[in-house]
Formats: structure tokens, sequence, C-alpha cells
């Protein structure tokens, strides 16, 4: 087997396997910031990428696929239900998202979430060479750092967690709580997407664990009387910004955003929402606001209309059927009471669509509405603030959302103040030309200068001087 320089491991792998009319059997390039992010920084290092083929029961040798060496991790569809849909996404989710939904603990989702990751483990171990530096990602893998430590001591390793890491008081409800901090332990780097995450998992790793924990660094004892330093810190995720800039400035994709404009009747102003189906996204509250405008006669159907495009997700976890239950009455009830033969309130796409056709909405709208209850960073409100070529366009920002740290122009709300959001929807709607300009090219200037491969690079940085400070210290730990 192929032993790579640089192993990522993820829940999926950077590819879909499709069939096509005939059965024939092949793997395409999945969408992506992850993906995206990685792909030049894999094809120079000859790299390794394990993760999940996206199927259950799929027994797959390992690949190349354009520049990249794929492993797949086979996983039943029991392992499925109990280490994704089951601790994943029914445990470790709603509780690191502030418990918005009730997390359930169920000791055979945990038990099958510790075989999962130590088969993720093995597999990185395998195709990592000597010394080869291994970044694993995110939530559903948080005990692979340790057991791959254990495996492979000569590696280093990073780790990031893409979504939240929750404040004590909330993170101490996890039966194992642990056993996970020693999994992210594990890592030389643990990047988080904010400040405030980073300070959460190193207050935890205290009141658990009792170690020092100074600056960024957390002080880890190991078995023979010595220590290690891990390194946890924030490193903001960020977009293919240079894609999205082209798409915008495509003629095409201009026209396809006026016929966007004319098949919604040219109101004054579209409100655009675009989200993953999840109770985190807060968009029962972006419609109760926007209801309450219109049943207070502030906006009209021929003023604004609201555009909710809400994706498919994790349509077989309780909460999220309720959830999509919820949110179409909530759109059936508001266009009952207000639409016109000619304008419609909420035009509600429950429906995932390519990106060519967001960069239309996006320059389509005049107002992006971004209401996260709690979000690790929210990449819709990059990509958005991305194609504005044009500096026109309010980005409206829950302040629970990551991207918040960074996007300081944007108009904040806090989305749990229904009042306060709908006074904020009307500003942005109100809102001059010269104040959209100023906000946005100050927007812009942000994510254009941080975009996803400065990331990459920046935490690939933090590894190679952790590498390099083992090295000077003689040490292979």
């Amino acid at each position: 087997m192929t032993q790579a320089e640089l192993v990522v491991v993820a829940n999926r792998l950077p590819v879909d396997r499709v069939v096509g009319a005939v059965g024939e059997e092949a793997w395409r390039r999945s969408p992506g910031g992850l993906v995206t992010a990685l792909e030049p920084v894999m094809r120079r290092a000859d790299g390794a990428w394990v993760g999940w083929a996206g199927q259950p029961d799929l027994d797959v040798e390992p690949f190349e696929f354009e520049g990249t060496f794929l492993v797949p991790v086979r996983l039943s569809a029991e392992e499925i239900e109990n280490y994704y849909e089951g601790f994943s996404n029914d445990t470790i989710w709603p509780l690191y998202h502030d418990v918005i939904a009730a997390p359930r603990y169920r000791r055979v989702w945990w038990d099958s979430y510790v075989r999962v990751n130590r088969r993720f483990a093995e597999a990185a171990a395998e195709a990592a060479a000597p010394d080869a530096t291994v970044w694993v990602q995110d939530y559903q893998l948080q005990l692979v750092p340790q057991m791959l430590r254990e495996l492979r001591p000569d590696l280093t390793i990073g780790y990031f967690h893409h979504i939240p890491f929750p404040a004590y008081g909330l993170y101490s409800q996890l039966p194992w709580r642990r056993q996970v901090l020693d999994g992210l332990l594990g890592a030389d780097v643990i990047g988080f997407q904010r400040v405030a995450d980073a300070g959460n998992f190193a207050r935890a790793v205290r009141r658990v664990h009792h170690y020092t924990t100074k600056a960024s660094g957390i002080t880890v004892p190991l078995e023979d009387g010595t220590t290690r330093t891990a390194l946890a810190k924030a490193f903001p995720i960020s977009i293919d910004t240079a894609g999205y800039v082209e798409l915008a400035e495509r003629p095409d994709i201009q026209a396809r955003a006026a016929e966007i404009r004319e098949s919604l009747g040219n109101p004054r102003a579209i409100l655009l929402g675009v989200d993953r189906l999840d109770y985190t996204k807060g968009i029962r509250h972006r419609m109760k606001a926007f209801g309450e405008l219109l049943e207070d006669g502030r906006v009209s159907v021929e003023d604004a209309t609201l555009v909710q495009v809400a994706s498919p997700s994790r349509e077989r976890v309780e909460s999220y059927v309720q959830l999509r239950d919820e949110i179409e009455l909530a759109v059936g009830r508001i266009n009952g009471d207000y639409d016109t033969m000619g304008h419609t309130a909420i035009r509600y796409l429950h429906q995932a669509f390519p990106r060519e056709e967001m960069v239309a909405l996006f320059l389509a709208a005049d107002v992006m509405l971004v209401t996260a209850l709690r979000d690790g960073m929210n990449l819709v409100a990059k990509e958005y603030v991305a194609t504005r070529t044009d500096n026109r366009g309010v980005l409206v920002l829950s302040e629970f959302a990551g991207a918040a740290d960074e996007l300081a122009s944007a108009v904040r709300i806090n989305p749990h103040d229904i009042d306060g959001m709908k006074d904020a929807i009307m500003r942005a709607i109100d809102m001059p030309p010269a104040e959209q300009g100023r906000r946005m090219r100050a927007l812009r200037k942000k994510v254009l200068e941080n975009d996803v491969a400065r990331w990459s690079q920046s935490f690939l940085d933090a590894l190679e001087s952790t590498r390099r400070a083992k090295r000077e210290n003689g040490a292979v730990a």
C-alpha cells in the first residue's frame, strides 16, 4: 500500500460513487470547501485521504483519484445508524450546539463510535509514511488522534473541529467526557473555529484533568513522567474565494440573477436564507420575524420576498423530521395569509442547488439572512460576501455564528430577539447604497484576504512548527 507524507482523515472521502445509465460505476469529486482547500496541498504532498465511501457495506480497495490516494473505510448499515446518525448526530451535534435540541446518550452508540474511530485510526496508521503528518477532521473522529498516537508515535498529528465546542456546564453532561478529551489531546495541534471554542476546550481539560494550560498550550503528562505540549487555538475556516468571484462575474450567471428577480415579481427587496435544514440555523426564528413584519404592515409582499433554500439533512433523525414539518407549516400559514396572485411572501425550496445557481441567488438577493442559533462558522455568509463584486447587498449576521468574529461590518443580530431581528431586517432593506458599499467593501477585504487556502496553510504551518520542535528536542511523541 502507498504510504503518504500527508494523510487527511475525514468521515467522508472527497469523492462520490456514481452509477451510470448502463450500470457502470465511477467516482466524481464531491463539492465542498474542505475538498477544495486540501486538493492542491494533497497533490503537492502525494497525499492520502482516509474516509467512508458514502454507502453502507461497500468494500473498495484503496485507489488513486486525480493525484490523491484514497483509502476507503467500510461501514456497515448498523454502524452508520449507531456511530454516525446516533452518537455523532444525536449526541455530539446537539450537545455541542448548546443543547438547542436535547442530546441522547446511549452506550451502544458510544461503543460503535469507539470501534469506528479505531478503524479510521488503523487505516490512517497504515497509510502514513514514517514521520508523516496526519490531519484529522471533525467531531465524528474525536478519538482518532489518541488512538493514532498509540499506534504511530512517530507521526505529527493535527485535528480540526468544524463545529462549536461547548462551555463546560454543557460539555460536562457527556458521560464519556474524559475519553473524548483524551482522544483530542492525542493531537499536537487542535484547531477550532473561534477563540471562544478553544477557550471552552482548555477549560474542560482543566476541570476534568487539571492539566496546566498557558496561552494556547496544554501540558499533557506522559507515562514515562515527561510531558508534551498540545497547541489548542482558533484557525477560522474560509472558502474558495477566487472560485466564487469568478462565477459572480460570468454573464450567464448575472443573467440568471436577473431572471430570478423577474420570476419573483421584481420586489423592492429580496431576502435570502440558505441553510441545511437544521435546528441550529434559526430558520424558524427568521420566518417568525418576517411573518410579523408582514403582519405589522412594515413590509408588504409587493415590497419584499423571502427566498428560503433549505437543503435536506439527516432525514432519518426524528428531530429533523419534526423541524421540517414545523417550517413547512409556518411557510404555508404565512403564504396563505399574505400571498397575492402576483407575489409570494416566502419562496421555500427544500432542495440542494449547484454552485452556479447559488451564486445567481446571491447576486439576486438584496439582503442575506444568517440567523444561526449556534454555528461553527457559517460559510454561506462568506460566500455571499465573496460574490458581491458590485459592493452592494447587506449581510444580516447572527452573533452566534463563528463568522461574526471576522465579519464585523455585517448588521449583527441576536436571533432570539425577534423584535431586534425585525428592526435589523428593516434597516437592511432601507440601507442607502453608500452605506452598503462601505460595509461590503470591508467585508470583502476580510474574506478575500483570508481564503480557504490561507486557512489550510496556517494550520499545516502550525503542524510543521510542532514537527520541528519535536526534532530539535529529540522526541518522537
